[in-house]
């Protein structure tokens, strides 16, 4: 008990002085801060994960760029298994379908691990798909938060904004070239810097986890029809 503890208290220590350092560089007057820059890239995963601040803003909008060895359709089939979510989707403890609206908009419920220190988060999310059409050579997805949909669910703080916008273009038929956008706002009293790790280590993490998903047969080699309608032809 003494030793966990002791690291638990040495964790905490060295936790503090790292978000006091993203602190300061978040209040510093570094060019360009408004303009994309790249914040970490996996050449390997071919990965790309880009942040800017937003004019007066010291909180980070984030951009993501990836191709992934996977079909749309393999990517639909993930995007639409909500009970398997915590096995990909960043921070996830939690996820709840809620309403389906039609074939090109649902609504969902997810709870997330904040970091030590701040109440883990809930935000409902809404989701439009533009399909792809022979006149649009690629997925269109829009997802934003609902923050009134939902009664509170005390302990968790409501997120405001988890919003992001999500394209597939279809490289060739098992290739996907894979671009989000967007920005969260956790609710609550949170430091820039926690909000900040979130914007670039999430989009990395949920490519990462969208990947790998992609390739397991439930989801590769599915022949079921899909709930929504991602492609129309």
């Amino acid at each position: 008990m003494l030793k966990q503890l002791c690291l638990s208290l040495c964790l905490l220590t060295l936790s503090q002085t790292a978000l006091a350092n993203r602190d300061l560089e978040d209040l510093r007057d570094t060019p360009n801060r408004s303009e994309w820059r790249l914040a970490k890239e996996s050449k390997l995963h071919r990965i790309k994960v880009y942040v800017k601040n937003e004019d007066g803003q010291n909180i980070r909008s984030f951009r993501v760029v990836s191709t992934i060895d996977a079909s749309i359709e393999a990517l639909a089939r993930v995007q639409s298994d909500f009970d398997n979510y915590k096995r990909w989707y960043f921070a996830t403890l939690e996820v709840e379908f809620l309403q389906k609206v039609s074939d090109r908009e649902y609504i969902y419920y997810i709870v997330h691990d904040a970091p030590i220190g701040t109440p883990d988060r809930d935000v409902v999310l809404r989701t439009v798909i533009e399909p792809m059409t022979p006149q649009r050579p690629y997925v269109f997805m829009r997802v934003s938060a609902l923050p009134n949909f939902l009664a509170p669910r005390p302990p968790y703080v409501r997120m405001i904004a988890e919003n992001y916008t999500v394209k597939w273009t279809p490289i060739d038929a098992n290739t996907t070239l894979v671009e989000s956008e967007g920005f969260i706002n956790p609710g609550g009293n949170v430091p820039a810097w926690a909000i900040n790790f979130a914007q670039s280590k999430g989009p990395f993490v949920n490519m990462m986890g969208l990947a790998r998903q992609a390739q397991l047969p439930q989801y590769k080699d599915a022949t079921t029809p899909l709930p929504f309608t991602f492609i129309e032809k």
